[in-house]
């Protein structure tokens, strides 16, 4: 009955879900979730890489070694993460020697994955092997394994996959010995014992190996799939499955319209309570309320603020949300004139209306960011310098930067629009118009500047030349303060790959250069705290809110949690 309602009531809506088929036989307990889209792959150094429906695929069909302990329910029924304390997943145990800064996992025994596949250290040094090949479109497990200093995971891997491509080129001998293999770095033991060994210590070592790019391959049905051209199965796992140790095993799967997650019922910490996971894009976020209030789906997200707050009161269903890593932040541009003046960059944040914004556009879910790093996160401090709503302030700073009333800023008109994605309107059109309103009542003349995600992505991402930009929707996912300062603050030459800002202080990447080999956590915290003072006083960006993600789910489901790719654990979820 269930399946016949679904299939009913999304046909009415002109949708049409899956067309189930005679191997598509009603199962004991489904759950129909509604996204505005789907996994576009499961392979963690292709092009999921930077898409956050297919960093919630692999987080549901692979599984971590290790990742962090589930902490209570809030008053809304939604767990957070305890972002302080780890727990073993594929890994029981581990420990670090210091003199040989080399860590020893000691891997869970009896593990299965989808059909039947077992689990020991082979399958770990397969996955380090592929992340160290950087053979895929974006080798996002180097970069990990990189940032959490794993020996010989370094820039140089890059030449040598240029020389091994020059070599083919030429009709030549790949070079020996290629440096982008797995060497004594990563050693098995024994069938369930991995030692990996760090270039310096590094308290980033943990954190990374939660993150869904170094999550483990099964092995043998990876190599099952692999072919002469493609060796590490990259283009099976950007089409058809994703295979691992998770609770969950692909089954059907249609990009941009649908994925079909089946349980897997051997699954190490119990066979989950969903037999399938009906994973459908629904992309107009009106359309997914909507079946959501008629009873047909079960679970809900990237709803708009105004749509989460028009269900709080509808019988049946719960909303519920929580904070820790989603913001909005303006960047403004240091290589661009006017915003490489401080006093500039001041007087807009003491410009934005924040409490305003709170109230019309996040009806309340959301507050002031008080920092530039989320403050759940280990390392967080809240910096002694704050922003607070004053436009007279503002307009003090203007002057006293030599625009006067904003006398003189007319030539900048480039540089005042205020670039968002065009596909986020809904929500940051609202964020935008409060915001240009307020900024032009001090003097600034800004106009908006939706862009398509591609050509924003392109501008802000690749080319950084936006001049002032909105984004709602980046977020460090490695849950530790070193981790944002290093993608956002660290100069872009040093390896900021998300300073779009083109922020650069010579102290803050010498801080954070030497946080990430220090083991000492008091001096650690210590740099850290400097590091957080300097970037907000000196506005590498301008922090404007913290906001709850958000989920809407019928009455009688729970289990929902937050985590940091903002996208759910299914195997958590049950009635």
């Amino acid at each position: 009955m269930l399946r016949k309602n679904i299939r009913n009531v999304l046909a009415a809506t002109g949708m049409g879900l899956i067309g189930f088929g005679a191997a598509s036989v009603a199962q004991a307990e489904d759950l129909l979730y509604l996204s505005y889209n789907v996994p576009n792959s499961l392979n963690v150094d292709g092009p999921g890489g930077t898409f956050p429906p297919s960093y919630g695929g692999m987080s549901n069909v692979l599984e971590p070694l290790i990742y962090f302990e589930l902490g209570e329910s809030n008053a809304e029924g939604l767990s957070a993460l305890n972002t302080k304390k780890f727990e073993g997943r594929l890994a029981e145990s581990w420990d670090f020697d210091v003199a040989s800064l080399t860590w020893t996992l000691n891997l869970r025994r009896g593990v299965k994955g989808c059909n039947g596949a077992t689990f020991d250290a082979d399958d770990v040094l397969y996955t380090m092997a592929r992340a160290k090949s950087i053979s895929g479109t974006a080798p996002i497990g180097y970069f990990l394994a990189n940032v959490g200093s794993v020996d010989k995971f370094e820039p140089s891997l890059f030449a040598a996959r240029a020389a091994a491509k020059t070599a083919k080129d030429e009709g030549k001998p790949a070079p020996s010995p290629d440096a982008r293999e797995l060497g004594d770095e990563v050693t098995k033991v024994d069938q369930y014992t991995v030692k990996i060994r760090q270039a310096q210590a590094n308290g980033l070592f943990l954190p990374v190996f939660a993150i869904f790019a170094l999550l483990i391959y099964d092995k043998e049905t990876m190599e099952a799939n692999a072919t002469e051209d493609d060796p590490w199965s990259h283009i099976y796992t950007n089409t058809v499955n994703g295979p691992g140790f998770g609770p969950w095993c692909v089954g059907e799967w249609k990009k941009e319209d649908s994925i079909i997650l089946e349980a897997n019922k051997d699954y190490y910490r119990g066979a989950p309570y969903y037999d399938r996971v009906i994973w459908k894009k629904i992309p107009e976020s009106s359309t997914r309320l909507t079946v959501l209030r008629t009873g047909q789906a079960d679970f809900v997200d990237s709803l708009s603020p105004r749509e989460f707050s028009s269900l709080k009161d509808v019988d049946g269903i719960n909303v519920g949300g929580g904070f820790l890593n989603s913001t909005v932040m303006m960047s403004l541009n240091w290589s661009q004139p006017p915003f490489d003046n401080v006093k500039v960059r001041k007087a807009i944040a003491y410009a934005i209306p924040y409490d305003q914004l709170i109230e019309k556009v996040y009806f309340g879910s959301a507050r002031k960011w008080e920092g530039l790093v989320p403050p759940g996160y280990p390392g967080y401090f809240k910096p002694s310098v704050s922003y607070n709503y004053d436009p007279e302030k503002a307009k003090q700073l203007l002057a006293e930067a030599g625009f006067p009333g904003g006398a003189g800023l007319e030539k900048f008109a480039d540089e005042f629009k205020l670039a968002f994605v065009a596909e986020r309107e809904s929500i940051l059109g609202p964020v935008a118009t409060i915001i240009q309103s307020s900024l032009k009542a001090v003097g600034f003349p800004v106009l908006l500047d939706p862009l398509p995600l591609q050509q924003y992505s392109d501008r802000q991402f690749v080319k950084k030349d936006l001049g002032m930009a909105l984004n709602d929707t980046s977020r460090p996912i490695g849950i530790d303060a070193s981790y944002a300062v290093m993608l956002q603050y660290v100069t872009v030459a040093k390896g900021g790959l998300n300073n779009w800002g083109n922020y650069s202080n010579a102290r803050v990447d010498e801080l954070f250069f030497k946080v990430k080999a220090e083991a000492d956590q008091v001096k650690r915290n210590a740099m850290l705290k400097e590091i957080q003072e300097t970037i907000m006083d000196e506005l590498a960006l301008v922090p404007v809110l913290e906001y709850e993600h958000q989920y809407a789910w019928r009455e009688g489901v729970s289990g929902v949690g937050v985590h940091a790719e903002a996208q759910p654990r299914f195997y958590d979820l049950r009635k």
